[in-house]
Parts: structure tokens; C-alpha cells; sequence
């Protein structure tokens, strides 16, 4: 359910830090209750809430009734479930961000151009969270949109945001990530990942071949500011029809790269 990705895009733009007199610790567990619903958990009880929160039951069972009384969750008495007005948090926190705007237009210029779909992600904790996005044809099972999220570890754009961390942050990451394989291609062990994201960050760019989805790979750099920070990842998936996935270096990212100049003038 798409809604479940964009009620979490929220807390990019807010994120309690600390509980201070500056702050509303209400507010705060009301937003981890809704980061507990997902493509995998879209309905939850109270009790699953509590788990996943560390909240207890009584506190869990307020903050879910608040969501139901207020539009945001529906209830069957025993099941809690978003509805679409939850849509409201998530595309306001996208649309106030300004760096899908600015990258809208040339990803729609490169989508044309190489006849494949390209996007723009930024990191979150273990996750990468999808910030804009042209589509030129549909290569995934999934469905890919703004608010979007997938597992950083295995990813074209996670390993190369991974790679513009410090080794040891890049490291708790990894540490941190759900490692189940997704296919038989997919890496498992933590020193491995490590050692392709090192890869990334030596050679520039991240290439990925069917790690998240049987048939498909894709090919990662990174977008840095004016002042040379990474400030997100830039990518462009295909089929896997080529025999060698290297093939795809000298096809795929010269125009990656050129992208890359071009917002950096004005990142």
C-alpha cells in the first residue's frame, strides 16, 4: 500500500531528537507509532504496536485511537489501518523539500534520453527513501514513487550514500540492516557489503546486478552540492538483458556523470 511509505517520509523532516522542554514527547511516540505500518505491516493491533515501539500498551492504544478519532487510521476493533488522509503528511514533507524540484527536470531529460527510468533518493537510517523519479518503463515487481523505500545495503543508490559516510557510520549501517536475501544473488555478509560499498567509493559510482529483484540491475552515482557534499544518490535501472553487467558502465554512466555536473552548478 503506497500510503504506508509516505506517512514515513515525515520523519526525514521531523525527528525528535531529545526529550526536552523544547519538544512534545506526544507528538514524538505518535510519529514512531506511525513508522510501525509498512508494505509488510499494514495492519497492526495494539499490541504489535507496543512491541515495536517499546511503548506500553496503554500509551500504544491512545496514540492508535487518536489516529482513528482524527481521520488517520481506520479500526475494526482489533486491527489498525492508514487511510489515505495519512497521504497529507508524507506528500507535504516531500513537496517542502526543495530538492525534488530542482531534480525533476533533468531527471525527466535523462529518462528521455537513455529510455530508462531514473530517480533520486535520499538516505534514512538503514532504508533509502525515493525523492523523485521519471519513468520510463516498469522493470520492478513494485511499484517505485516518491516516498518509496527500500533497503540501502543493497541498492545501487544506498551503497553509494553508504560510500559518502564515514567508514565506521557507513559500517553501523550495514550492522544495523535487515541482511535477509532478497535474491540468490543478494549479499548477506556484513564484511562483503562493506567491502562493495569501499568499492563505491573508490571508483565513484555503484553498479548493482539483481540483488533487489531477479532481472533487474542498475547503475548509481552520487549528486554533491556546490561545496562538494553528497547530498543524494542518482540512479537508472534496466533489464538484465546484457550478458556482462560491466556492459552497462559505458552505455549508462557518461550521462549519469553529466547529470551529476550538471547539478552541481546548481545544488
Amino acid at each position: 500500500m503506497r500510503i504506508l511509505t509516505f506517512v514515513r517520509v515525515v520523519t526525514i523532516v521531523v525527528r525528535m531528537a531529545n526529550k526536552s522542554s523544547d519538544t512534545i514527547s506526544s507528538l514524538a511516540k505518535g510519529l514512531h507509532v506511525l513508522e510501525c505500518f509498512g508494505a509488510e505491516t499494514p495492519k497492526l493491533s495494539i499490541t504489535d504496536v507496543s512491541k515495536q515501539t517499546g511503548l506500553d500498551r496503554a500509551t500504544a492504544r491512545r496514540c492508535l485511537l487518536t489516529l482513528h478519532v482524527e481521520g488517520y487510521a481506520e479500526y475494526d476493533g482489533k486491527f489498525f489501518t492508514l487511510t489515505h488522509r495519512a497521504l497529507r503528511l508524507g506528500m507535504g514533507a516531500i513537496s517542502a523539500l526543495p530538492l525534488p524540484q530542482i531534480v525533476q527536470p533533468w531527471l525527466d531529460q535523462l529518462t528521455e534520453n537513455i529510455g530508462e527510468s531514473c530517480s533520486v533518493s535520499i538516505l534514512d537510517r538503514t532504508e533509502i527513501v525515493y525523492l523523485a523519479r521519471a519513468a520510463q518503463k516498469r522493470v520492478m515487481s513494485i511499484g517505485l514513487m516518491p516516498g518509496s523505500r527500500l533497503p540501502a545495503h543493497c541498492t545501487s543508490m544506498g551503497r553509494v550514500l553508504l560510500a559518502a559516510l564515514p567508514r565506521e557510520e557507513a559500517r553501523a549501517v550495514v550492522e544495523a540492516s535487515d541482511l535477509s536475501p532478497r535474491t540468490k544473488f543478494s549479499v548477506t555478509d556484513p564484511e562483503e557489503v562493506m567491502a562493495r560499498v569501499d568499492l563505491v567509493r573508490s571508483q565513484g559510482y555503484a553498479l548493482i546486478d539483481q540483488e533487489v529483484e531477479i532481472g533487474l540491475r542498475s547503475i548509481a552515482v552520487p549528486l554533491v552540492n556546490s561545496h562538494g557534499a553528497v547530498v543524494a544518490a542518482l540512479n537508472t535501472g534496466m533489464a538484465a538483458t546484457q550478458a556482462r553487467v560491466d556492459a552497462l558502465i559505458p552505455i549508462y554512466l557518461p550521462k549519469l556523470l553529466k547529470v551529476q555536473s550538471g547539478l552541481k552548478r546548481v545544488l
